[in-house]
C-alpha cells in the first residue's frame, strides 16, 4: 500500500491508476462478534463514525450502519444486524470508479478471503477521502475537549 496523495485526501480527482488501497485507512477500529447493539450505538454516537466493522480475527463478519440498529434490542448481538453485500470493496479496485459508485461514506476493504485490510472513508463533502492524519487530528481534538472543564 502506498501513502495517499494530498489530492486523494483533499478532494482532487484520483490520479489515473489509483486504487482503493492507495486511499484506504489501513488500521480501522473494529469490534468483536460479542459486541452488543448498545455498544455499537455508543460507537456510532460519534458523528464521524459511520460504520462498525465486526471481525473475528482477520475475518470481516459484518459492516453495521446506524440504520441497521433501528428497533434492535440493546442486548442483541450487533453482528446479526449488519451485512457485507454492498459494503465491501477489493483493494485493487479503481479508486475513481469506486468513488463515483459509492452511495455511503464508508466501504470496508477486504481481500479475496474476506479478511479486513482497511476502510475507505469518503469525506463529508464527498470529494476526497479521509487520511490517517485526518483521523489522528480528530482524536487529538476529542482528547482536548475531554480535558477542558465544562463551562
Amino acid at each position: 500500500m502506498t501513502t495517499p496523495s494530498a489530492a486523494l485526501c483533499r478532494g482532487g480527482t484520483p490520479p489515473a491508476g489509483a486504487t482503493v488501497a492507495d486511499a484506504m485507512l489501513a488500521c480501522p477500529k473494529t469490534s468483536t462478534p460479542d459486541t452488543t447493539v448498545a455498544e455499537a450505538r455508543a460507537v456510532l454516537a460519534d458523528d464521524h463514525v459511520h460504520a462498525v466493522l465486526v471481525v473475528d480475527g482477520p475475518q470481516l463478519l459484518a459492516v453495521v450502519e446506524r440504520g441497521d440498529l433501528e428497533g434492535a434490542p440493546a442486548s442483541g448481538a450487533v453482528v446479526d444486524r449488519g451485512r457485507l453485500d454492498g459494503r465491501t470493496v477489493a483493494p485493487d479496485a479503481d479508486l475513481h470508479a469506486v468513488r463515483q459508485a459509492m452511495t455511503g461514506r464508508r466501504l470496508a476493504v477486504v481481500d479475496d478471503q474476506g479478511a479486513l485490510l482497511g476502510l475507505l472513508c469518503r469525506k463529508r463533502h464527498g470529494r476526497g477521502f479521509c487520511s490517517r492524519e485526518d483521523v489522528e487530528a480528530r482524536e487529538r481534538e476529542r482528547a482536548e475537549r475531554a480535558e477542558r472543564p465544562e463551562q
